[in-house]
């Protein structure tokens, strides 16, 4: 699967109908983003069955700044609607591959019953 354009009008669409998103925080000016674009396109294509999203930050500032972001690229992880992963930095193919598989292998059922946890101590 190629990656897909996301703006603030498909971002919450996208996130709620996929189990698993990757999203890409760029800017064409971006050195960093630029050698990353093909690394990321690459592991799209070979897990078809999660999106691979790109934001661009200069288009959709009302996203970037949603999520804070501060430094590009940054790389963001969301399975299930919950961010597993945040962080900045261009990754090299076999981190990225890593990444996938990490995200892959999270324990939803614990994942909320933790968000769950927390909920309840500051409530």
């Amino acid at each position: 699967m190629a990656t897909l354009q996301l703006t603030e009008q498909s971002f919450a669409d996208t996130v709620g109908s996929n189990e698993i998103v990757l999203v890409d925080f760029w800017a064409s000016w971006c050195g960093p983003c630029r050698t990353f674009a093909p690394v990321y396109e690459k592991v799209s294509e070979e897990n078809p069955d999660i999106v691979f999203a790109k934001v661009d930050t200069e288009a959709e500032q009302g996203l970037a700044g949603y999520f804070q972001i501060s430094s590009i690229p940054t790389l963001m992880a969301i399975r299930d609607g919950v961010v597993l992963y945040s962080q900045a930095g261009a990754l090299p193919q076999p981190a990225l591959e890593n990444l996938v598989q990490a995200i892959r292998d999270v324990d939803m059922e614990d994942v909320r019953s933790k968000i769950a946890e927390g909920k309840t101590e500051t409530e």
